[in-house]
């Protein structure tokens, strides 16, 4: 690249935790710019996370990261040519990536699930990704068992 690096954007804290990792998800999950109506459900998501997990000491906002936690990849597989041939070779994973690789994941297979609202199915798929399970948690362990499968080719990193 001949310029240099694009600057990173300063991503402000959401109102009511003040969180900034809060706007990244809700920037993930917004549509068509509707950021309040994305707001509105990541909290509403967060009261049904709390009433279906009542004797958990957690608060909702640590469930959530948890379970951001436990759907977070270690290593992805990426494709190298290298003499006519494709190897998937594995690679680990920077952490601002990472972190966006699991919050797009958890939107994925929220949106992928049957429910009334998508807070009820965010809410679902964040219980789920807690307790080490669902769409997201399944994503993870088949990147993970890709890697492991590809260790042969690690050599060929760049």
């Amino acid at each position: 690249m001949r310029k240099s690096k694009p600057k990173k954007r300063v991503v402000l804290p959401d109102p009511v935790f003040n969180e900034s990792m809060v706007t990244k998800f809700v920037n993930h999950l917004m549509y068509d710019g509707k950021k309040s109506t994305a707001f509105d459900i990541f909290y509403s998501s967060l009261e049904t996370v709390k009433a279906k997990l009542p004797n958990e000491e957690k608060s909702p906002l640590e469930v959530w990261k948890k379970a951001l936690e436990n759907i977070t990849p270690l290593v992805e597989v990426k494709s190298r040519r290298v003499g006519g041939a494709t190897f998937q070779v594995p690679t680990e994973i920077r952490a601002d990536r990472k972190e966006s690789i699991s919050m797009k994941n958890l939107i994925l297979y929220s949106r992928k699930r049957g429910g009334r609202s998508m807070a009820d199915k965010l809410a679902a798929e964040i219980v789920d990704a807690f307790n080490n399970q669902g769409g997201a948690f399944k994503r993870k362990e088949d990147m993970h068992r890709m890697a492991e499968a590809n260790r042969a080719f690690a050599h060929f990193r760049f």
